[in-house]
């Protein structure tokens, strides 16, 4: 097997681990999803992982999540915003992708199975726009983020409310699993 990377292979708090993974692996090592600033990043980057994982909707948006990419260049590591919100967190991720030297990939959630229900572009006027032909996405286009989110439904929404629960996974023993 090739992986592209191993994705968060220790919790945010095991961080001093990664310098010995990074050591002891040929595989490319990305983290940070549960990071917040560049000031975050800057252990992991030390460390030598070789891809940051910055949210946009918990990293301080566009403009953090640019100055990590920024870091990350300077150590030689790629981009990879996570993203497994919705569609202006997925608009506001490709806008900085597009923009992003050292961009990887970009996660995204559409379809996955704990959107059962609620799916990303559920609220979107126009879903192809999030349209991924061949692994590839447009750019979008449209004024500000590039993407128009359908306010009727949005109002039809919060008008039956809803009993959205973050899931909890359990291994085969009953033990809590990570996302």
């Amino acid at each position: 097997l090739a992986p592209m990377f191993v994705e968060e292979p220790v919790l945010p708090e095991h961080a001093h681990a990664l310098a010995g993974l990074v050591a002891s692996t040929t595989i490319p090592l990305a983290c940070g999803e549960r990071q917040y600033s560049r000031w975050d990043f800057r252990p992991l980057l030390e460390a030598g992982v070789s891809v940051v994982q910055p949210d946009l909707s918990h990293a301080g948006g566009i403009s953090e999540t640019r100055r990590i990419g920024a870091l990350a260049e300077v150590y030689g590591a790629g981009l990879a915003p996570h993203c497994p919100l919705g569609p202006i967190s997925l608009a506001a991720s490709l806008q900085v992708a597009f923009a992003t030297p050292n961009f990887v990939i970009q996660e995204q959630s559409i379809g996955i199975h704990y959107n059962a229900g609620c799916d990303v572009l559920d609220y979107v006027a126009d879903p192809a726009l999030f349209e991924f032909v061949d692994g590839h996405a447009r750019r979008p286009l449209g004024p500000g983020l590039g993407v128009e989110v359908d306010e009727a439904v949005v109002r039809e929404a919060a008008r039956r409310g809803h009993r959205w629960r973050s899931p909890i996974w359990r291994h085969s023993d009953g033990a809590f699993a990570e996302w």
